[in-house]
């Protein structure tokens, strides 16, 4: 009986991969047909001739090259700025004692339900106010903070045992010392984390970009796919070959990272 649960478990866990994995391999091998072999019903799934033609397209259509610049330094810009001010909160929400500290973070937490697309308007006044429409800080501001990640990293902070912090304090060590010598080096697998998932949800940014930018140089590359929408029509293989541009740097990043994500985030979610 046990093995026959396994057995079903492990079925079920195969058919869930594929599920998942399947519209990237259509994805990918449909950017590798001609147009007559995408539309041709019924579909196919290889391709008969194989050709590049349509990644050469999308790069000379949209410029794939100053989108990918501006994502790379939007990603990098937001993962650093995050990192540290998740940093600084987790270890404000899980060692110092201020009056008030649990129902402020648990002010912070509710708005986790708030979706971003209600935060639109009053971030967009933000951004008229400030003067930097059309400019790459319109995409970087926003996001230099997440009551996610800091939750994620105050569960693990919380975890740490109380007797390295007095034994420290003991010691001489300030708080800041404290938190960058001892806190942070225990706490790289969550870090490595939030700095993944963070970096996916940067990379992938479309509906903000849209609204905040004007012009081509500082545009990322989840917009280069508005290129391939036109009045005319769309040519699925061109568009799912500019998809594949945009996808593949995430796709390899979690394949090489994949068991960090999960071993943060089980670490993150529960207090030791």
């Amino acid at each position: 009986m046990k093995y026959v649960k396994k057995t079903f478990l492990y079925l079920a866990l195969t058919v869930g991969a594929l599920i998942m994995v399947f519209p990237f391999v259509w994805m990918i091998l449909s950017s590798l047909k001609v147009s007559a072999e995408v539309t041709a019903i019924p579909p196919t799934l290889l391709p008969a001739n194989p050709t590049l033609e349509n990644f050469a397209y999308a790069v000379e259509k949209a410029p794939f090259l100053t989108y990918f610049r501006n994502s790379v330094i939007v990603t990098v810009a937001c993962v650093i700025c995050t990192q540290f001010t998740t940093i600084l909160a987790a270890f404000a929400f899980s060692r110092l004692k201020f009056p008030g500290r649990d129902i402020l973070f648990t002010l912070l937490l509710s708005m986790m339900m708030i979706p971003f697309e209600m935060l639109i308007i009053t971030n967009y006044q933000t951004i008229v106010d400030w003067g930097l429409v059309d400019n790459i800080l319109a995409l970087i501001v926003p996001f230099t903070s997440s009551v996610f990640y800091t939750y994620i990293l105050r569960n693990f902070f919380l975890s740490i045992p109380d007797s390295l912090y007095y034994s420290a304090r003991v010691d001489g060590a300030s708080n800041w010392k404290y938190l960058w010598r001892v806190m942070v080096p225990l706490a790289k697998p969550s870090l490595v984390t939030i700095g993944l998932l963070n970096a996916i949800t940067c990379w992938n940014s479309f509906l903000w970009t849209v609204l905040v930018t004007n012009s081509t140089d500082v545009r990322t590359l989840p917009f280069g796919l508005y290129a391939f929408m036109t009045s005319s029509g769309i040519r699925y293989e061109r568009l799912m070959a500019a998809a594949t541009i945009v996808v593949i740097p995430m796709i390899i990043l979690f394949i090489f990272f994949r068991k960090q994500i999960v071993t943060g985030v089980s670490r993150g979610g529960i207090k030791g």
